[in-house]
Parts: structure tokens; sequence; C-alpha cells
């Protein structure tokens, strides 16, 4: 987008315009009123009074030395004096104009400054003036989102630490009567031994998270894209979500046309629609159904996931897709993660030229990905 200069250039035009006029105005009443006037008898007698000390000729050849160099050239001096005239009026002039680059210079100063008060310039730089504002707005905007990124990050950090805590207590305490105990009953030993599993199975679940945390901010997302027969990978996907669902006696249903295929990374994709069901299964009633549909046209192709729960408010639907941002405020150990997965999804649908999006009502809870054909 280009500036608008115009106010500037009239300004800067008018001012050499009036520059020019007042040396003109000025030049012509000292040659007028004082050069052809009042001082042209006192100079010329006292330039011929020196002439005739100082070359030592008579009072006419003083005068006639008078006449060669002034009255023959007098037209010579009067271009002389106005262009001098015109360079001081113009130098003066010029001096206003370093007033906008202290203005421009203060307005760059202001970028940094931890201040709400927006920057003003001369009406001539407001174009400058807007731009000035739009980037500082947008440094601050980015400023608060780093902060409140960070802030989120750490607060992650805290609670997967106390987290990782719980799970280690219960493994040392279990393995240690098991240590104290080795006449300990088979059934006995083999219930803590299980016990100690599931608790090192679930250290290891968080320990991971830390390393996604890491990945997330580390490395960039590199796409390989093939053919993949999508209703054969949701439908892979929902029986290996088997064991997780069972125990809340849920169930994740695929309904999809048969052998809809795209173009897309594989993993990335797989892991997509993992991160959106393991969300799903979070986050819905026991004894319900998670629904997964997919359908294609001749454009796009549209992958659906629906449970029933809690709605989601519609303030922060707006955040769920952000870094380190969970809904559960309270912080389950069942439910949290670290707020990362909807994240990465919306990363890796976004490289794939595509779009995920959530909508929730007292009823369901939907996320819809939209991925191009091609």
């Amino acid at each position: 987008m280009k500036n608008d200069f115009t106010q500037l250039k009239i300004k800067i035009l008018l001012q050499i315009l009036l520059g020019a006029l007042l040396a003109l105005i000025i030049g012509g009443f000292v040659l007028v009123f004082i050069i052809d006037d009042a001082l042209q008898a006192p100079f010329a007698e006292g330039f011929v009074r020196i002439a005739e000390r100082l070359f030592h000729v008579s009072y006419f050849s003083a005068a006639e030395i008078y006449h060669r160099i002034f009255a023959e050239n007098k037209t010579i001096f009067i271009i002389i004096g106005f262009v001098l005239l015109l360079i001081i009026f113009v130098f003066i002039a010029m001096s206003r104009y370093t007033r906008y680059f202290n203005k421009i210079s203060e307005g760059i100063d202001s970028l940094v400054e931890e201040s709400e008060t927006p920057i003003v310039l001369p009406s001539e730089l407001s174009f400058m003036e807007n731009k000035f504002n739009t980037v500082k707005n947008t440094l601050e905007k980015r400023k608060n989102a780093a902060l409140e990124s960070e802030r989120r990050k750490n607060d992650l950090v805290v609670y997967l630490a106390h987290d990782i805590k719980t799970p280690l207590t219960s493994v040392i305490g279990y393995l240690s009567l098991l240590h104290e105990a080795p006449d300990m009953p088979l059934e006995q030993r083999l219930k803590y031994t299980d016990i100690t599993l599931e608790k090192a199975y679930r250290l290891e679940q968080l320990i991971n998270e830390f390393f996604e945390i890491t990945r997330f901010n580390l490395q960039s997302i590199v796409l390989e894209k093939e053919e993949i027969n999508l209703t054969l990978m949701l439908e892979q996907m929902a029986d290996e979500f088997y064991p997780i669902l069972a125990p809340a006696n849920k169930e994740a249903v695929v309904d999809a046309d048969e052998n809809i295929h795209i173009f897309a990374d594989s993993d990335k994709m797989a892991r997509v629609f993992n991160n959106i069901l393991k969300n799903a299964v979070a986050y819905s009633y026991e004894n319900s159904k998670i629904e997964i549909s997919a359908i294609q046209s001749d454009n796009v192709t549209i992958i659906t996931f629906k449970n029933r729960g809690r709605m989601i408010p519609a303030d922060k639907l707006e955040s769920i897709f952000e870094k380190f941002y969970r809904l559960d405020s309270a912080r389950s150990s069942h439910t949290g993660g670290t707020g990362l997965g909807l994240a990465i999804a919306k990363e890796i649908v976004n490289l794939h030229g595509g779009d995920i999006t959530a909508t929730s009502n007292e009823e369901f809870t939907q996320f819809k990905v939209t991925l191009p054909k091609a």
C-alpha cells in the first residue's frame, strides 16, 4: 500500500514558494530603497575615496574603477544577492523539516515504551503516525501473547511435576513393599505388581508430555504427503481406542463413505485425529457415543468428531486451539494434558491447507476438520 505524501508535498512546496517570495520581496526592498537609494551615494563616495588612497589615482580614475566594477555588473550582483537570500531562506525552511525527523525519532522510541498512549505526529505525517500505532499495537499483542503462552507453559511444568511425583511415590512405595515382603502371597503380589505397572505407565505418559512441550517449540513440522485411505485410518483408530473407551462404557462409531482417499502426511494426520479423539474421550459423558464421520465432495473432505459432554463456553472455544490451553481448569489427572494436542492438530491441518473449527452447545461438542481433496 502506497503512502499518501500529498499533504507533506503541499507543505514543502508552499514553504519553498514562500521562501522564494520573501527573498524576492526583501531583495527588491534592499535593492530599491537601500542600495539604489539610501546607500548608493555614500557607498560610491566611500569606494572612490578608498580607491584614491589604495591605488594612488585621481578622483576621476577611482570613479571609473567604481563604474566598471559595480555599475556595469549591477545585474550580476543583484542575481548573486537574490541567490544568497534564497539559500538563506531555504536553509531556514529546511530547519523546519528536521523537526519531522525529530518527531519520527520520538515515534520510534515510543514503539519500545510500555505505554498505552498513542503516538502522535504532525498532521503532515499522519500516514507514519498510523503505521507507528499499528506496529505498536501489533508488538503489544505479540508481547501479551508470548507472556500468556509462557505463563501457561510454566503452569503446565508445575502441574506435570506435581503429577509425576504422585505416581513415582506410588511406584516406590509398592516396590518397597514387594522388596520387604518376599513371602507375600502370590495374589497380593500380583495385585501390587499390576498397580505398580499402571503407575509406571502413567509416569511414562507424563514424561512424554514433557518432551512434547520441547518438541512443539523447537521443531518445525515437515510434511511427507501420500495417498491415504481415510476411511480405513478412522476405523483403525476407533478400534485402537477401545481399551480407553471401554472402562467408562463409551463407544467410538465411524460413519464414512467407503474408500475415501486424501493426499496428506499419514503420520501427521493420524496424530491430528488421535488428538481430537483423545480430547473427545476425555470430555465426554460416561455411557455415551462418540460419532466420527467423513464425507468427500469434489473439492474438500470434511471429517467431524461429535461427543456428548459439558458445553464449552463461547469465549473458551476461541482459545482451545492455543498452545498450553486446557479446558479443565481443575486439572484432573485423567483429563488434563499438556494443552498441546489441539494446537498441534490445528497447525498440521493448516499446513495441509485445511481448517479446523469447534462448535459446542448443551447437547454436544463437535470438531470439524476440512481438508482440500488434492
